[in-house]
């Protein structure tokens, strides 16, 4: 099972560098980063700098949207990093949440994001494609690979990642509802015809080592507010019901509104509807065994990669913690000699 960690691209940029370099040396395989230009840095300048001071991690946005930059550039981005540093790129994708709303701005439909999927892969892997009435591609960028995964919650973006995406992104680790987003997944891609067990599935959530569960929870309450946000636009699109899970929806009945401001951030006020026993599943909290525990039980439900977010206060911690003693537990061990 792969390893991430999700970083703010937050002031300086030197300290998200020397997480993200750190983590590699504690074996993680991917970077990943927020994108929100306007509450944090521009985040393709920071992975130019990752990039360049490590050797195998891959980075990426968790997640990017269509809409605060044009597909081509999006594109040209990654290609430009894939050929400077060898195809160390994924692209996560969403309809858009903070980059877009704090502009006043709506996310984008499935539909147009189903299309930006295709153009923007198709180009930063170096293939033509029809785009705005013109035939086009990058010239330069024939060995340019990158992956395209798609974040969603409801059922429909379930059923554009099935489809069309080359991995899927959950930003949660409740065991149940990662069953059932699995699940819609898969069964999508096999009515599209393609491999259920060809894509990547990924699961990000917050995880805070800790003996003191009650301060961890406090610091990650932060996260059942960020992901109320889409479901308020699930439930809004389906109804309370709707074939979507009543542990992924209830718990937003006392949600009143949110500050973009305090977005992504440990303390926020907005997030005082969270209740714990969300915080308890959509996170992972608690001493080294139960981190242990719950990674394991996401991959034996068909988890690729857990991706940690490290917003709160013991990030070099928690950071180490999972270096030193998580992944290790989670690895295969071979003998030398038997």
């Amino acid at each position: 099972m792969d390893m991430g960690v999700v970083l703010q691209t937050t002031p300086p940029s030197a300290r998200v560098v020397d997480l993200a370099t750190r983590a590699e040396t504690y074996g993680f395989s991917h970077v990943w980063t927020f994108d929100s230009h306007i509450l944090w840095q521009e985040p393709f300048p920071i992975y130019t700098q990752i990039l360049a001071s490590t050797r195998n991690v891959t980075v990426g946005p968790m997640v990017t949207n269509p809409l605060t930059r044009d597909w081509t550039v999006t594109a040209s981005l990654f290609a430009t990093l894939n050929e400077m540093f060898g195809n160390r790129t994924v692209i996560g994708m969403g309809r858009g949440d903070s980059a877009v709303r704090v502009i006043n701005g709506k996310p984008s439909t499935l539909a147009a994001l189903g299309q930006a999927v295709h153009v923007i892969r198709e180009l930063a892997n170096g293939r033509e494609v029809e785009h705005r009435g013109s035939t086009i591609r990058f010239p330069w960028a024939s060995k340019s690979r990158a992956e395209v995964w798609i974040a969603g919650y409801g059922p429909k973006a379930l059923r554009l990642a099935g489809e069309v995406g080359d991995g899927f992104i959950l930003q949660l680790a409740d065991p149940d509802i990662t069953a059932w987003t699995i699940e819609a997944v898969r069964n999508a891609a096999t009515g599209a015809g393609r491999d259920p067990d060809s894509f990547t599935i990924c699961v990000a959530a917050p995880a805070y080592v800790s003996d003191d569960v009650v301060h961890a929870r406090e610091q990650c309450r932060w996260f059942g507010g960020m992901v109320g946000n889409h479901v308020a636009d699930i439930v809004d699109r389906y109804g309370a019901g709707g074939g979507v899970p009543a542990a992924l929806t209830d718990y937003i009945a006392g949600r009143e509104g949110y500050d973009y401001n305090e977005h992504g951030q440990a303390g926020n006020v907005h997030t005082a509807f969270v209740p714990d026993a969300i915080v308890d599943r959509f996170c992972v909290l608690g001493p080294i065994d139960e981190h242990v525990r719950r990674v394991k039980e996401l991959e034996a439900l068909g988890v690729d990669q857990f991706a940690l977010y490290l917003q709160h206060d013991a990030k070099d911690e928690t950071l180490q913690a999972y270096g030193e003693k998580v992944i290790p537990a989670i690895t295969e061990h071979v003998l030398a000699k038997s």
